[in-house]
Formats: C-alpha cells, structure tokens, sequence
C-alpha cells in the first residue's frame, strides 16, 4: 500500500505589524506555543508571538474568533484548528 505524501499548508510570513511595529495591548499567555496575544479591533489583525520569539499577524479576524482564543484551556489547539489554516 502507497502512503499518499502530506499537503503542505503555507504559513503566513512572520511579521510585526502592517506598519512594523507591535500592536498594543499584548497579552502574556500560558501556552506550550504562545507566548503572547495581541488584537487590533480597528484593523481586525490578530498578533501572535510563539515562544521561539517569531511574531505572526493575521488579518480579517474577527474580534469573538480573539476572545475565544484568550478564553481557550489550550491556546496552541485553539490556534491549530480555529486560526492557523483560517485567516491569511
């Protein structure tokens, strides 16, 4: 039996904002992934920082899809299925 090769999902570059700079009001999380959150309710951009240090934006995101993710008992999960493969 031939295993079929896993498709690659492309990851949006590693940024720190449109204008690059970090967006305010960053939240410190305990995640096995994140390090901390931050959300532009104005531009709907979503900022993650992982724990290596390499901050990710993601745009059009709506501001519940943020709280959900505060709220979340695992972040890293929260991100994997709800943000990661869902906003650009």
């Amino acid at each position: 039996m031939n295993a079929s090769p896993l498709l690659s999902i492309p990851e949006p570059a590693p940024s720190s904002s449109a204008d690059g700079r970090s967006l305010p009001d960053r939240v410190t999380v305990q995640s096995r992934l994140l390090a901390s959150i931050a959300y532009d309710p104005d531009q709907f951009v979503l900022q993650l920082e992982f724990l290596g240090g390499t901050i990710y934006q993601y745009f059009r995101v709506p501001r519940q899809a943020y709280q959900e993710l505060l709220r979340a008992d695992s972040k890293g999960a929260y991100f994997n299925r709800h943000v990661r493969s869902v906003f650009r």
